[in-house]
Formats: C-alpha cells, sequence, structure tokens
C-alpha cells in the first residue's frame, strides 16, 4: 500500500509539473491538483459516492419526491450538494454540519434554478432573447448571479439553450426561441454574465448548460417526450449553442430528459463522452437531471436501478441529482467490475476541482455574508437594469399610430385580469422572486412622470380562466366614457415552464371575448400581450389597434411598459421565434428546407395547407418601432471570393419617421446549391443599431469561411464552392439581397 502511495504521489508530481499555468486547459482531461488528490487519498469509496450525489432539502421541489434525511447524509458524507437551499441563514446552518459533524469536512456546494433573476427578476429568458441586446442579456445574468452568489449560492442551472421550434413545449419561454445562430450568441452571453472570468470576489455563479442534449424537440410538444431527429438535424440545427456555451467557459453540464438516437441522455455515452469531452474538450462535470437515472427503468434500457446508474457513470454521468442511484445502487457495479475505480475518482476529481476553483476549502462560507446578502438584494442598480432589460424585451407587433399615447388630457381605461396583476409578472422560474416586489401595468401607468396628463379607471372585467362574464356590462359602459382602453390578456405564469405543455396555444377563457366586446365600442384598443409562449394572436391583433407583446418582464413590468406607451422608450424587440396562424401549422421556423415542390399557388401540387398560407402570423425576426426604417441594397465589394477570404457585405439603413430609434439589422444567407439540401435562410449575422429620424447609418458584416460551413454526405464539416444569396433586412422575410461566388 505504501509503495502504490508513493507511485501515485510521484505521478502528481510530475503532472504538476508538466500542468498549464492557471486559465489554461488540457483537453478533454481534468487538471489534476496536489491537494485534491491527498483529500481523495483519505476518502472511503461512500465518500466519494456522496461527492458525486446531489440531494435536495425540505425547502421546495422541482420534481416528483423529496428526500427526508438529508442533513443525516451530510453529516455522513453520503451528499456533497445540495439544491432548492438558499438564503445565507440556511445555506450556513447547512454547511455548519459539513464542516463540524462530517469526518472530512468537505464543503458542501449549493445550487438552485437561477434562470431570469434570482430576488430581483428580469424578463423570461425568451422575452430576452427578443432584445436581440447581448450586452444587456450578459449583464442581467450577471445580476442574477450577484444576488443568488450573495445569498449563498454556488451554482445555478442556467442557461437553457435548447433551440425549439415548439411553442407547444411549456419550456419555450425558458429558451433563446428557433436560431441556431441567434441562441449559440445568447448561449455565451449568459455563462459570461453568470460565471465571469473567476470567482475571486464570490458573487458569481457556476454556469450549468441544459438540457444536453435536443430536449427542445419533444415529439408533439410534450414535455419529458422522446425526440426523433436525424444527425444532421442535430448538429446543424441543435447542438451548436451547447457547444458555444462549453467554449464560453461554462463549467457544468445537465443531461436532458429525453433520449437521443434511442438512448436516454442520462446513459448516452455518445452524447457524454464522445461529443462532449472528445470532441469539445469539456473537463467540468455532468449532472443528471432530476432523478433522470431512475428514469432510464421506465425508458427501458436499464432492468433496475442499479444497471441504470451504472449506465450513467459509464457514459459520463459525475453527479446524480436526486435518485441516490450512485450513492445506494452502485458499489454492486464497483464490486463486480462493470463500473472501473477510475471512473469514479475522475467524477470526484472533477467535482472538487470545481469546489477548490470556488474558494470553498479556504473559506466554506465566503459565499454566505449577511452584510452583502442585504446591500446586494434588490439594489437600485439591480431593479434599474431589470427595468432596462425589460424595456428592450418588448416586441411591437402593430401599430395604427395610436402608440405613443398623445400627452394630452385624456381618460384611460386599464382594463384585464393582468392589469393590475402582479403575482403573475415574475413569470415561470422565478427562484426567490416575489410578486410583491413587482409594479404593475396600472401601477406604473399612474406613477410614470406623464400621468399628470391622463385620468385612469381600472376594471378587471374578467378573470385569466374561466367563462365568466358578468362584468362585460359594467366595463362596457365605462369603457362608452373613456377615450382610450389599454387591455392587459394573456397567460397565467404557470401556463408554461416545465410540466406545462399545450395543445391548444391560445388566450385562456373569455379574455378574446372581452377585447372584441370592447372592440365594438369604436374606442381605439392597446392591447398588451404578457405570456410565456407564443400564442394564436389572429383575433387578438385584428380587433387591436396597437399590440405590444410583453412576455413576462419581471419585477420592473409595469414601468418598463409605461415608458413604451408613453413614449419615453420606442420598442425595439424582434421576435426570436415563429408565431403560428394556428396549431396545425406546429412546427412552423423560417429555415426550413425548400423541398422538390415549393409553394406555387397557382400549382395544386406543391407544398401548401388548402384552409391557411404556409407562412407563420409573425415571422422570425419580426418587430415594429414607433418609427420606420428604410433598407438600401446589400453591397459587397467584389461579387467572387476565395473560401480563405472574409467577405464584408455593407448595408445602408436609414431612419425615415419621426422618432430615433434601434433597428436590427440581419443577415441571412442561402446556399443556393449544394451537395446537401440547404434552408431557404439562415441568420449569419445581427447589429442592434441607433438611429436618429433621419440619419442614414452605414451597417457592415464580416462573414468568414465559418460561416459557409455545412455537413457535407459523409457528415464532414466542409465549405463547398458555388453561388449564395446573402439577405439584409429587418426580418426573416426580407428578399433584400445580394448575389456572392465562392471558389
Amino acid at each position: 500500500m505504501r509503495d502504490r502511495i508513493v507511485i501515485i504521489m510521484t505521478m502528481i508530481t510530475v503532472l504538476v509539473a508538466c500542468s498549464p499555468k492557471n486559465g489554461e486547459k488540457i483537453t478533454g482531461k481534468t487538471k489534476t491538483d496536489p491537494f485534491i488528490e491527498q483529500l481523495m487519498a483519505k476518502m472511503t469509496l461512500d465518500e466519494k459516492l456522496g461527492q458525486m450525489t446531489l440531494y435536495t432539502t425540505d425547502w421546495e421541489s422541482t420534481g416528483p419526491t423529496i428526500r427526508s434525511g438529508y442533513q443525516d447524509d451530510i453529516r455522513l458524507g453520503r451528499c456533497g450538494a445540495l439544491f432548492n437551499s438558499h438564503t445565507v441563514e440556511f445555506t450556513t446552518l447547512l454547511q455548519k454540519i459539513a464542516m463540524e459533524e462530517s469526518r472530512l469536512k468537505i464543503p458542501l456546494l449549493f445550487g438552485y434554478d437561477v434562470i431570469h433573476g434570482y430576488k430581483t427578476m428580469f424578463p423570461i429568458p425568451l422575452g430576452e432573447a427578443a432584445s436581440w441586446d447581448l450586452a444587456a442579456i450578459e449583464n442581467s445574468a450577471y445580476i442574477m448571479s450577484k444576488e443568488a452568489a450573495a445569498s449563498g449560492l454556488h451554482w445555478t442551472f442556467a442557461p437553457m439553450v435548447d433551440i425549439t421550434r415548439e411553442p407547444r413545449w411549456g419550456r419555450v419561454m425558458e429558451g433563446a426561441g428557433e436560431d441556431t445562430y441567434l441562441g449559440s450568441r445568447i448561449a455565451e452571453a449568459r455563462v459570461r454574465g453568470i460565471q465571469g472570468e473567476n470567482f475571486a470576489k464570490a458573487d458569481r455563479l457556476l454556469a450549468c448548460v441544459k438540457h444536453f442534449a435536443a430536449y427542445g424537440a419533444p415529439i408533439a410538444g410534450r414535455d419529458y417526450n422522446s425526440v426523433e431527429i436525424s444527425e444532421r438535424v442535430f448538429r446543424e440545427t441543435y447542438l451548436p449553442p451547447y457547444e458555444a456555451a462549453i467554449k464560453a467557459g461554462a463549467k457544468t453540464v445537465m443531461t436532458s430528459f429525453n433520449d437521443y438516437n434511442g438512448v436516454p441522455a442520462s446513459g448516452n455515452k455518445y452524447l457524454l463522452t464522445d461529443i462532449l469531452r472528445n470532441e469539445w474538450g469539456f473537463n467540468g462535470y455532468v449532472v443528471t437531471d432530476y432523478t433522470s437515472i431512475n428514469e432510464m427503468v421506465n425508458h427501458g434500457v436499464a432492468k433496475n436501478q442499479t444497471d441504470a446508474g451504472i449506465m450513467a457513470v459509464n457514459a459520463g454521468v459525475d453527479m446524480d441529482m436526486q435518485s441516490a442511484a450512485f450513492q445506494e445502487k452502485i458499489k454492486a457495479g464497483i464490486n463486480d467490475g462493470r463500473v472501473k475505480m477510475e471512473k469514479i475518482d475522475a467524477s470526484v476529481r472533477r467535482i472538487l476541482m470545481l469546489k477548490k476553483e470556488l474558494g470553498l476549502f479556504e473559506n466554506p462560507y465566503r459565499f454566505s455574508d449577511k452584510k452583502r446578502e442585504t446591500t446586494t438584494i434588490m439594489a437600485k442598480e439591480n431593479l434599474d437594469a431589470s427595468k432596462d432589460m425589460a424595456k428592450k424585451s418588448v416586441v411591437l407587433l402593430k401599430n395604427s399610430g395610436i402608440l405613443p399615447l398623445a400627452k394630452k388630457p385624456m381618460k384611460i381605461l386599464v382594463a384585464g385580469p393582468l392589469a393590475d396583476d402582479k403575482n403573475n409578472l415574475i413569470g415561470a422560474w422565478s427562484a426567490s422572486g416575489e410578486g410583491r416586489h413587482c409594479v404593475s401595468l396600472y401601477e406604473g401607468l399612474r406613477q410614470h412622470p406623464a400621468a399628470g396628463n391622463y385620468s385612469f379607471e381600472h376594471i378587471k372585467g374578467c378573470e385569466i380562466e374561466g367563462n365568466d362574464q358578468t362584468q362585460f356590462s359594467i366595463i362596457l359602459e365605462k369603457a362608452k366614457t373613456s377615450d382610450i382602453i389599454i387591455l392587459a390578456i394573456g397567460e397565467h405564469k404557470d401556463m408554461s415552464g416545465e410540466a406545462a405543455s399545450k395543445s391548444v396555444i391560445r388566450i385562456p377563457g373569455v379574455q378574446e371575448d372581452l377585447l372584441k366586446a370592447l372592440k365594438s365600442t369604436g374606442k381605439p384598443i392597446v392591447t398588451v400581450i404578457m405570456n410565456g409562449r407564443p400564442l394564436i394572436l389572429n383575433d387578438v391583433h385584428s380587433n387591436s389597434d396597437a399590440l405590444l407583446e410583453a412576455w413576462w418582464l419581471g419585477t420592473q413590468s409595469g414601468n418598463a411598459l409605461a415608458d413604451i406607451i408613453y413614449g419615453d422608450y420606442n420598442p425595439s424587440g424582434k421576435l426570436p421565434i415563429s408565431y403560428p396562424r394556428n396549431e396545425g401549422q406546429i412546427p412552423i421556423y423560417y429555415n426550413h428546407k425548400n423541398t422538390g415542390r415549393p409553394l406555387n399557388p397557382n400549382d395544386k401540387y406543391t407544398t401548401k395547407y388548402l384552409d391557411v398560407p404556409n407562412t407563420p402570423f409573425y415571422p422570425f425576426g419580426f418587430g415594429l418601432s414607433y418609427t420606420t426604417f428604410t433598407y438600401g441594397v446589400p453591397t459587397v465589394a467584389k461579387s467572387t471570393f476565395s473560401s480563405q477570404e472574409p467577405i464584408t457585405v455593407s448595408i445602408d439603413v436609414r431612419n425615415t419617421g419621426n422618432f430615433d430609434g434601434e433597428e436590427v439589422v440581419q443577415l441571412y444567407i442561402r446556399d443556393l446549391v449544394a451537395s446537401v439540401t440547404r434552408p431557404v435562410k439562415e441568420l449569419r449575422g445581427f447589429q442592434k443599431v441607433m438611429i436618429k429620424k433621419g440619419e442614414t447609418k452605414k451597417v457592415t458584416f464580416t462573414l468568414t469561411k465559418k460561416d459557409f460551413e455545412i455537413y457535407n454526405q459523409n457528415m464532414e464539416k466542409v465549405v463547398e464552392p458555388g453561388e449564395f444569396h446573402v439577405f439584409v433586412g429587418g426580418n426573416s422575410d426580407t428578399q433584400n439581397k445580394v448575389s456572392v461566388t465562392l471558389q
């Protein structure tokens, strides 16, 4: 035994001497550290398996079971991490158990679902994606990380980077929408915001990229359902945002509930080892989603929990969330040789290394500072950032000219079940957020400096759900004496998020009936939609004079919306996902293939519906402004390029309206002839540009070889010569293009 220790220590010395400097990585491997190796040498098998185990506390549940006795698990070294444990008081209490009552005194890691805010709530991620403002998104992620870290947390299960073309799927609200390029850039921004450069100030969290992989493509849009996509679609559409997040430095990854190519993600070696570690060089740790190891028995690929645990660890899982498969079942596989100790040690090493990087071995309580918690939570600068992000996330879908409101005496009827609602504004996955801290639309309108121009009346009119129309007659009488109606309708916050899939994605209850009744009065109506997913808005659009997509905007919702309605801020949001005309179009997305029989309205035997156009009601990238923008024709220096040359594309954009405004200028490409079928358009660049009224700005993009890469028939990434169209415009429907040829 002594000789073995000497050999091990000699190997450690050699490895340390040859290891890279701080900040460098060893591709696909875990960097070793003498302190960690010495600690591991003292650990029993049970204690090692404990480090690989994540249990929830009884604070709250995000799944089907709650494990009792987690405090005894801490004392016995049977878990190394806990989630749903936050606040300085609670995390300090639990950390003291680990540091004072366990044998090895290894600090605990505390995680929590901090998705779009900890206490100061920001817009839901889909709403933030509508801003197309990467700097604001990164800052929002930083603030939620800073607040959570001040409350004793070390780790968040974000960002969710799943691309989805499925508005029926409840978790569409948690991602960046349908586009791979936009989703990848947002994934990078959120990782940078959450993790920063290091943890020296204890104001950043470990980021966790989820759900690996293709969780956003469930059959029929039903959460937890199977996924059936080709390797080509997987690699071209769904995989890149995960890779982008890993390359941005994300230190942990969460497996998804679904299977890929017939193998559940938590037992899928192709995903967790071949791609994640060997292709991308990921050297952090992999955690499962809630009880997903046990669920492999239901999938039918494991006979029992022991076999499921063995399958998971051999595939590349390092930490088990809540199922207890590693702690209670896997030793049988170690004893009979189905699991090698090298696998266990590698996982424990990765986990301990990140605890060391967080500084927890030096000071287990460095994230649990009561004074910092008090001064950081909901600080003024956090609320200001929440309001800024909320304003940038709103999408103007229609405006007949009534917005912004004229600053003259008017009587405003503020109506709808969400007009003075606060509790729903935090949206799904709201962490420690509380509705009581939110500013409702009605409050925001009344407390704004411009409110002195107007008189207000508020009537709810109906509930979010149900068939009760008894208030209709009252509200219609009030409407007749009003000059304008601001109507807030939409979903309850729990109608989106996990386990919240819907087959009908329309505004529930009698809310649309209320809108139609108010329309009959002839009074102008500004409709504000609050929701967590794309909805069917055909009738809402036609019955509204102005229409704002307001998502769930968070703590500063009402103040942000008031700035927009009164004209202090010109809406600049663009949709990150297509809105269907009806559910029968789903899935619908802009970057579809052309097919062998593309749409021809004059030819029956081409791809189309008999009852509805092929196009979405609102296309990807769509969003109006109070001003108007006119695009010139995109230009390039020459028409033919080598694939090694950068291509500079320029375009003049002029503000032809009466307001200063921001425009998201979007660039798409199309490969006209390739060895495999290609989409009709693919986003390859965007810039959010402020242009003053009457001003013209030249916007320039640079395309490189990477922008033209495709997977050929052999699934090799190549650039093929040929002609490409380069489109530049204000949304994905643009036909404004220039042609280039790659040699």
